[in-house]
């Protein structure tokens, strides 16, 4: 993890104890890092898929729960999340919440509270939730986790002049004073495409789905390789039928070094498999992939060994899981550490940054934070950026090639 850049800026890790104290944060350029640093554990792909949570799940949801609260400082923050949603949403809910309540206890003396509202997965629960929260004095918001909820609190966080720290990964709903803290698959492009570029391979073969995930991943590849002096030689999407996209880039991978394939594990693999029907030999051709390629499947499938993807370095998130495993007796998911990082964020931000605390200046400061996951920061149109580790496929699982850098560039 990141120390002090400073050593003689305050370090909010220091007025914390034992072993939390050694995965601690410093500051960076003046801005705090973030300190302190159910189910079963699910891979990044499987939560990092920013239509994932977008939409509640279909079944109906159960009686919304009773609001509570944890703290007592004096600076209060609202954390909104789909606790009473059914299926795999309420049960990702309640491991994000036992997250944000690990963050608190491991920061020293915090000065706040956390209002832990459900928003029974639902805009209207959403929006009752955020007017609650402010209502009873809330200076920021953390949540939701759908992406048609989180207009709904903007909305109400708007009257209030507050801002609004939301966890899904729909970039389409970040905005004004609306900052997103997930994994967005722009990060993961910019991160794979800087890396190939860097070891020589620019001429690029692109396959992604005819989705919205895929549209997502279209407008930064397209943007990222030229901008690393590189050029798409073939770019194909595709739907149910995977073989004749899949011929059309096999038979133009003669001009390309690099082969980048943007889906989930089971995706990847069945598209992986047609490229070789076609009669592609992808051992001879650079494979490049997002974090969802983060997947046991990916890792078992003979074609993609060797394939690279970027991806939060691996390290911070095994440190937490055995925390939360000791605390709570089970696996967070993959996305727990999204609410560690937004409370320690605003605990150590509440401890340092006076009264524009939670301001856009403050959270917007290029500089950015560390957490679980690695650095991040908040850009000013609420989209977040990563600073990711490069990972390469092996039977064993992803192993680094490139670990996380230490800081951002300009």
């Amino acid at each position: 993890m990141v120390g002090p850049r400073y050593p003689k800026s305050p370090v909010p890790g220091s007025l914390m104890s034992g072993a939390t104290r050694r995965s601690a944060l410093g500051l960076l350029l003046g801005t705090p890092l973030l300190s302190a640093c159910a189910g079963v554990q699910q891979s990044l792909s499987q939560f990092s898929n920013p239509f994932s949570s977008s939409t509640p799940p279909a079944q109906p949801a159960g009686p919304p729960q009773q609001a509570t609260t944890a703290g007592t400082g004096g600076v209060k923050v609202a954390v909104i999340l789909p606790l009473s949603a059914a299926g795999n949403a309420g049960l990702a809910a309640q491991s994000m919440r036992n997250a944000a309540e690990m963050a608190l206890a491991e920061f020293q003396n915090p000065n706040i509270q956390l209002l832990i509202k459900d928003d029974n997965g639902s805009p209207q629960g959403a929006q009752a939730a955020a007017q609650q929260a402010v209502d009873e004095g809330a200076e920021i918001i953390l949540g939701p986790l759908f992406a048609q909820s989180v207009p709904a609190v903007a909305q109400v966080a708007r009257t209030r002049g507050i801002s609004v720290i939301a966890f899904s990964t729909d970039s389409s709903i970040a905005g004004r004073g609306v900052y997103l803290l997930s994994f967005l698959p722009e990060s993961d492009v910019n991160r794979i495409v800087e890396y190939s570029a860097s070891i020589g391979k620019r001429s690029v073969a692109v396959l992604v789905p005819d989705n919205a995930y895929g549209n997502v991943v279209e407008a930064a590849v397209k943007a990222a390789v030229p901008r690393r002096g590189g050029r798409i030689v073939a770019f194909e999407k595709y739907g149910a039928d995977r073989a004749t996209p899949a011929r059309t880039v096999a038979q133009q991978l003669g001009s390309a070094d690099a082969l980048f394939i943007a889906d989930d594990g089971d995706a990847v693999v069945t598209v992986a498999d047609a490229m070789t029907a076609a009669g592609a030999n992808l051992r001879n051709i650079q494979l490049l992939g997002t974090g969802l390629w983060d997947n046991p499947r990916v890792y078992a499938n003979a074609s993609l060994q060797g394939g690279l993807y970027a991806a939060p370095d691996p390290a911070g998130f095994r440190a937490f899981s055995g925390r939360y495993r000791t605390k709570y007796g089970a696996e967070p998911i993959r996305t727990a550490t999204l609410a560690y990082d937004a409370v320690a964020l605003v605990a150590a931000l509440a401890r340092t940054q006076g009264t524009t605390r939670f301001s856009p200046d403050v959270l917007t400061n290029p500089s950015g934070f560390a957490g679980i996951d690695g650095l991040f920061r908040f850009r000013a149109d609420g989209t977040n950026e990563r600073g990711l580790a490069v990972m390469k496929v092996t039977n064993g699982g992803g192993v680094a090639v490139a670990g996380s850098p230490k800081s951002f560039g300009a």
